[in-house]
């Protein structure tokens, strides 16, 4: 009735358009368009068809069903809608991180948790402590810091949200420190990057450091963006707004023509994306940069003396090493196992070896999400501004969402407590990441799981660090396309 009114020229019960704006009131908004119309008009261009001396034709873009075009300049229009089809960058490989797809494998018909028996619950949780077993239930506590965040840490101007993400930050830069990752000569990838407020820690950590480089990777658009205050500085800021799955490192141009070793970092990188980023650096990146740099193994020559053997040796050795060497190391702060996937998991080898397949992924992911169900209580909502610092509290408040629709069954309720579905949420969480662990350890790579943070800043609190192990005998995988 407010459209019908705005259409023939009245206001209706509220205040009319702003002057020299569009007289159409759109309902869900509650206000009236503010466009400009062209000059002699009551109307903007996409509520022109309001005219009632214009009989040109709008309908909805082909492209974007969310506005409208002039049934008349349609093809023009194609031509230049900003939901048009853009040219693949050079790095865009469709799907080469995704991981291969069994088709067979996947159940068609997924059974919610709900939906179970108590028999076939029990049996889940009974698949679960035995895969458990022998793994190290009891992580590490690593809570670190860093001094590059000490005067915003002591700033009384920031508040509670924004304190828990600077010492979450700061804990991942005392971790990524303790590693010996911290240095020059490296190109920091963010995954999931968000405003880029990891990697600007990163950067200001090293501020007297020369020949660094930050990609951060985020596919979504951003605002409120930290990139621009790098700009005057020596380091390389550069944003891929790509999907991981998609992402080809080895053909970003700045990595192409520097070859800098990397070192990929993340702060709550959500669920698949975290196993995309993994396979991402380890077997998309790592694997093309050892094939380009092996080198046939020079012969050796009859008239050298038997000591000569071991520079061979050590000439090998060092060749070895070379084999890790374009990852120097991988930091991610983990997050939403219950956005996992099957398709895209890196730790299906893992779940294999102890009896496990896409069912029991399936039930875990979901069960996952359990071990936050208990604390609901001791979240404190931040304000708006407080929110977009980062992405980290939209995901837990997704995750305790998720949490309480999956634990919402009477029969669930009544079979397990709270704290019992905690400690099984946490287990999943578990064996996820121990699968991931798993493979990192299986490729080269001396992995591990610690709590990083207290769970009063974080619910999700766990750090997955890999650096390459120089004594282990390194699988070398073939790229998945």
């Amino acid at each position: 009735m407010a459209a019908q009114d705005a259409a023939s020229g009245s206001s209706g019960s509220g205040p009319g358009p702003l002057p020299g704006r569009c007289a159409f009131f759109v309902q869900r908004k509650r206000r009236f368009c503010k466009m400009v119309p062209a000059l002699g008009r009551r109307f903007c261009g996409e509520h022109g068809q309001q005219e009632k001396e214009n009989d040109r034709k709008r309908i909805p873009c082909p492209l974007d069903q969310k506005h409208t075009v002039y049934e008349d300049q349609l093809q023009k229009h194609l031509k230049k809608c900003n939901s048009r089809a853009k040219p693949k960058p050079v790095y865009f490989v469709q799907d080469i991180n995704a991981g291969v797809k069994d088709v067979a494998e996947i159940p068609t018909d997924q059974v919610t948790l709900s939906s179970l028996s108590k028999e076939e619950l029990e049996n889940l949780i009974i698949k679960l402590k035995k895969a458990s077993n022998g793994l190290e239930l009891d992580l590490k506590e690593q809570v670190l810091s860093h001094q590059a965040l000490q005067e915003a840490l002591n700033d009384p101007k920031n508040g509670d949200s924004a304190f828990k993400h600077l010492k979450q930050q700061a804990s991942i830069l005392g971790n990524m420190e303790k590693l010996h990752l911290l240095g020059p000569g490296r190109c920091f990838v963010e995954f999931g990057a968000g405003r880029g407020k990891l990697s600007h820690w990163v950067d200001i950590a090293l501020q007297d450091v020369e020949n660094i480089q930050f990609l951060l990777i985020e596919r979504a658009t951003t605002r409120f963006k930290v990139d621009g205050k790098h700009k005057k500085r020596d380091s390389i800021f550069e944003r891929l707004q790509v999907d991981i799955q998609h992402l080809c490192l080895n053909k970003v141009p700045i990595l192409e023509k520097k070859k800098l070793p990397v070192v990929g970092i993340g702060k709550h990188l959500c669920g698949a994306a975290t196993d995309l980023a993994l396979r991402c650096l380890v077997e998309s990146y790592a694997t093309c940069c050892n094939e380009e740099n092996q080198e046939p193994v020079p012969k050796r020559t009859k008239n050298k003396a038997e000591g000569s053997s071991n520079s061979s040796n050590d000439d090998d050795n060092e060749r070895n090493k070379e084999v890790v060497k374009p990852v120097a190391g991988i930091v991610i702060a983990l997050c939403c196992h219950h956005k996992c996937d099957w398709t895209h998991y890196v730790g299906r080898e893992f779940f294999r070896s102890v009896g496990l397949g896409p069912v029991e992924f399936h039930y875990f992911q979901r069960m996952s999400s359990w071990a936050t169900c208990g604390m609901r209580g001791t979240i404190t909502k931040a304000s708006t501004n407080e929110e977009s610092e980062d992405h980290a509290n939209n995901a837990e408040e997704l995750d305790q969402t998720y949490s309480k629709t999956e634990t919402s069954s009477d029969a669930l309720q009544r079979l397990l407590t709270v704290e019992e579905r905690k400690e099984i949420g946490s287990l999943c969480k578990l064996v996820i990441d121990h699968g991931r662990i798993r493979y990192l350890q299986h490729r080269g790579y001396k992995a591990a799981l610690q709590y990083y943070t207290d769970s009063s800043v974080s619910l999700e609190n766990v750090l997955l660090t890999a650096v390459p192990d120089t004594t282990s005998k390194i699988q070398l995988p073939q790229i998945s396309r």
